[in-house]
Parts: structure tokens; C-alpha cells; sequence
């Protein structure tokens, strides 16, 4: 939903500013909207389509009950995670420095008090681990053991005395429970295997996620070393920074010919397609100036996550595995 009230990208926030829009002229669904940042759930949706495409092709049908609870518990942990960092970010007043180039907080702005974002945290993890218990039904504790990782590690990126995001380990958290976990843990929910192609797939899918969380600390390098966040960008170095982007990006479509010959299948080679937009992107990122031309390229690096995942998961589909 548009919203004309937006300062540029780039301008200070001040969560104890008067000058910020009310929320009656604002509205409930975009201050929620601006909570929850609906466009980062591509990265919890993506993993569950290849996941789902494995299990389907290990045990030769789907059971969909089981794949919508996957997914929606996918979804649910990402909306927990946004939550959580908009209310982390507000009371660290990380937002208030002139150096942070990143997306509106709705709880820095006013529109939404931390009390707000906070029941609706509660509320939505509570839903997440419902969902889990559920799952617990089809494959047994192991799978309350992983929803459980799943959510504390999304609550510890910017909860907690020492949050994942003051440390250099946000991208490896990203690859893991983006990646491995969720793939992993998706095709073993639907079938009660994960083999080897499914870890091959999911450092895949971790390698673009943890890639678009790679372009939000290279954006912000300068805000988080003044406010005391130990990224990899601030502790590497932007140079770095930029070299773990590529191989983030890049590593993913290497993989690919590992996954094919691994398999015999070449139809897992399919997301080689968007190869070109991967290269497009890394040039662009190489040029890009401003927090507004990386928050494009973060917002393309979603995309093409879900680009390769749904290839990828058609590649599984046409290939006939005998998993």
C-alpha cells in the first residue's frame, strides 16, 4: 500500500519526534503492514517450496494439512522476527541516529506503540507454536524441538541481552535456519527423511537468504559501528562485505551442477535461468550509493530467492527422483 506521508529513505527517525504522522491519518493496516514488512516473507515461503517438492518426491504424494501447517508455521516465524526487530530497534533508538538508511519502524514512528507490537509478538508466536504442536501429531517431538529453535533464534536476532544482530553471526543464523532447517526440517515433516540433496538444497536457499540480510549490513555499516553493532560488514570491512554478497549470491547456482550430477537429474539444473539476474544484481550492488538503492537491490535479492526456489522445486518435481 503506498503511503505519501513517508519521508525519503534515509531521513532521521526520531521515535520521540512530535512531527510524525498520526495514526488516524496513517491507518491500522499500513502501521501493521510497516510492522510485519510482508515483502520479507518470501524468504520463509521459499524454503517450504523446495522442501515440500522433496518430500512429495521421497514418499510419491503430499499430504496438504501437513504442508499448509509447515508453511504457515514458516510464514508465522518471520512475522515474529519483524516484530521483534521493529520493537528492538525503536528502544535501542537505533533509529534516531542520521546514519540509519534502512525501511520505517511503525513503533519508531508513532503509529504503533511497543505495547501494541508486542501482543501482537505474543500472539503470533503463541500461533507459530500451535501450529507446531499440531505438526507434533505427524512426526513425533523432534519437529516441537525445531519450531522451537526456529522461533527463539528468530527472537534472538534482536531480543535478549546480546541480540544476533550486534554480532557477526546474523548471516550464519540466516543459512542455517533458512536453509538447512527449513528445508531440511520441511522435507522430514512430509516424508520423515531429509537426505542428502536436501542439505545441498538448503545451503542453496540459506546462501540467498542469508545474502539479502549480507546487503542490509553492507548498507548500514557506518549506523550500526555508531551504535555498536558488531555485523561482519562493520568488523570486515565494506571491501569484505561486498566479497561475501557475491559468494552468497553466486554460491547457490555453483551448487547446482553438485545437486544435477548427485541426483542424475538435469532438470535440477533449471534455475540456472535466473543466473543472469544474479549477475545483474552484484553489478548493481557494486554501483549502488545510497540506502535507497540498496533497499532496492535487498528487495531483489527476495525475489530471486524465490525465482530459483520455485525452479528449483519444479526441477525436483520433473525429475523423477528416487529419493
Amino acid at each position: 500500500m503506498p503511503n505519501t506521508l513517508d519521508p525519503p529513505v534515509g531521513t532521521v527517525i526520531n521515535p520521540n519526534a512530535t512531527d510524525t504522522a498520526p495514526l488516524d491519518r496513517v491507518g491500522w493496516v499500513h502501521a501493521w503492514g510497516v510492522a510485519m514488512r510482508p515483502r520479507t516473507l518470501l524468504v520463509a515461503v521459499s524454503p517450504v517450496l523446495v522442501g515440500a517438492a522433496l518430500g512429495f518426491e521421497r514418499v510419491g504424494n503430499l499430504d496438504p494439512i501437513a504442508a499448509v501447517l509447515v508453511m504457515g508455521a514458516a510464514v508465522l516465524v518471520q512475522i515474529a522476527t519483524n516484530l521483534q526487530n521493529d520493537v528492538g530497534y525503536t528502544l535501542r533508538e537505533e533509529n534516531s541516529s542520521g546514519t540509519h538508511e534502512g525501511q520505517p519502524r511503525a513503533t519508531a514512528r508513532g503509529w504503533l506503540s511497543v505495547k501494541q507490537v508486542r501482543i501482537g509478538l505474543l500472539l503470533v508466536s503463541l500461533a507459530a507454536l500451535a501450529l507446531g504442536l499440531l505438526l507434533v501429531l505427524y512426526r513425533g517431538w523432534p519437529v516441537l524441538l525445531i519450531g522451537a529453535a526456529s522461533l527463539a533464534a528468530a527472537l534472538a536476532y534482536m531480543g535478549g541481552p546480546k541480540p544476533i544482530a550486534y554480532t557477526p553471526l546474523g548471516e550464519l543464523t540466516v543459512f542455517v535456519f533458512f536453509g538447512l532447517v527449513a528445508v531440511g526440517g520441511t522435507e522430514w515433516v512430509l516424508s520423515g527423511r531429509a537426505g542428502i540433496l536436501a542439505m545441498l538444497a538448503g545451503m542453496a536457499i540459506g546462501g540467498l537468504a542469508a545474502a539479502a540480510l549480507a546487503v542490509n549490513n553492507h548498507r548500514d555499516i557506518a549506523h550500526d559501528r555508531s551504535v555498536g553493532r558488531h555485523t561482519f560488514a562493520v568488523l570486515a570491512g565494506a571491501a569484505r562485505s561486498r566479497l561475501l554478497y557475491a559468494a552468497l549470491l553466486l554460491g547457490p547456482f555453483v551448487l547446482l551442477p553438485i545437486m544435477a550430477t548427485y541426483a542424475r537429474a538435469p532438470s535440477l539444473l533449471l534455475p540456472l535461468a535466473v543466473a543472469p539476474r544474479a549477475w545483474h544484481l552484484l553489478q548493481d550492488f557494486a554501483r549502488c550509493q545510497s540506502g535507497h538503492e540498496f533497499n532496492q537491490i535487498l528487495f531483489r535479492t527476495f525475489r530471486l530467492e524465490l525465482g530459483f526456489s520455485v525452479l528449483l522445486a519444479a526441477g525436483v518435481l520433473g525429475a523423477g527422483l528416487r529419493l
